[in-house]
């Protein structure tokens, strides 16, 4: 439930940039979501459908981009991309950590007329 919190404040975002720029009307919204973040797009584009309704952001197109969670190795000083249920370096099989990718969830760019 908490897109619903997301997608406001989302809307707030985009709606206050649009009124900066003296836009018309927001065309588009390219929106990253990292893949351990826990939003569900389609919970966000129901919302974003609801809230937006009587705003220039109405009938806007939501593009969603997947940012992959990456992972480092503190025994051979590796980053890379976190595979489902591993968390084994593939070069040295050591045990690693979640880096911060892979969590967020933000505004990367808004079209408008």
């Amino acid at each position: 439930m908490h897109e619903l919190a997301l997608t406001g404040k989302m809307l707030s975002l985009v709606l206050s940039e649009a009124e900066k720029h003296q836009a018309r009307k927001v065309t588009k919204i390219k929106i990253s979501i990292g893949e351990l973040s826990g939003v569900i797009e389609e919970c966000v584009a129901y919302y974003f459908q609801v809230a937006a309704r009587d705003t220039i952001a109405a009938g806007a197109e939501l593009e969603f981009a997947k940012c992959r969670a990456t992972l480092f190795c503190p025994n051979c000083g590796r980053k890379f991309a976190k595979k489902p249920r591993d968390f084994n370096c593939p070069v040295c099989g050591g045990l690693s950590r979640l880096t911060g990718e892979g969590r967020e969830c933000f505004v990367e760019s808004i079209e408008v007329e």
